[in-house]
């Protein structure tokens, strides 16, 4: 479960997230809306122990990240597919991860095989990957220690429409086998048909959360759309 309690932040005396609370159950996906600079890529950097709140907290299975025992092996993260080394291979970054964890080889193959990356694709540099291709290797790299509870900001971002219904069909999957997942984006159609639960977030604060009966799935995206400002 991830428990996110009356969380603030403030930067440079500005509050980028201003008193959000939601919870993401075990078993579902909770799709975390908002347009940009709404607040979103900062809430997960704290509940992934990243950033430190101002105030309020961030919970996995009622603790802080850093307090987890083995948090690679509990929480699997994607928030900036770029992050990765430039320079090596996607089978030496997912490597060196799987060393870290305690993983044997046979698992960076599994993953690897999972987010269909071919076997020539993972011995190119990632400086020559395509921003999809960085994706898949971040979701790989997230799946890597096989855990209970995914916080992924953006994933569909920069996958083409076979590979967005993939990442739908792959994040379902994983909460139907009663897993968490934390799903961040600015475009409800990503997200829309996967989703049980959604917090909308705006100028650092929710403004809805519900299930798509709640906030109205007959016109889900006008919804939407009104409550983040983007129309009158």
């Amino acid at each position: 479960m991830i428990d996110i309690r009356q969380l603030s932040k403030r930067y440079n005396g500005r509050l980028v997230v201003d008193d959000v609370t939601f919870r993401c159950e075990p078993g579902t996906v909770t799709g975390f809306l908002g347009p940009n600079g709404a607040g979103k890529s900062t809430t997960l950097r704290m509940v992934c122990g990243l950033s430190a709140p101002t105030s309020g907290a961030a919970l996995v299975d009622g603790v802080p990240y850093r307090a987890l025992p083995d948090p690679g092996r509990r929480v699997g993260v994607l928030l900036d597919a770029s992050a990765h080394h430039l320079g090596r291979t996607g089978r030496e970054i997912l490597t060196l991860s799987a060393q870290v964890l305690g993983l044997g080889r046979d698992r960076v193959d599994e993953v690897l095989d999972l987010v269909g990356l071919t076997e020539e694709a993972t011995r190119k540099r990632v400086r020559g990957y395509s921003l999809g291709m960085r994706q898949r290797l971040g979701i790989a790299h997230a799946l890597l220690g096989e855990p209970e509870v995914l916080v992924l900001d953006e994933p569909a971002n920069g996958l083409d429409p076979g590979g967005i219904r993939w990442m739908r069909r792959l994040l379902r999957e994983h909460a139907d086998r009663g897993g968490t997942v934390l799903l961040s984006s600015h475009l409800l159609a990503e997200i829309d048909r996967t989703a049980d639960y959604l917090v909308v977030i705006a100028e650092g604060r929710v403004v809805a959360q519900g299930s798509r009966d709640d906030l109205g799935a007959d016109d889900l995206e006008e919804t939407f759309l009104r409550l983040t400002g983007a129309v009158e």
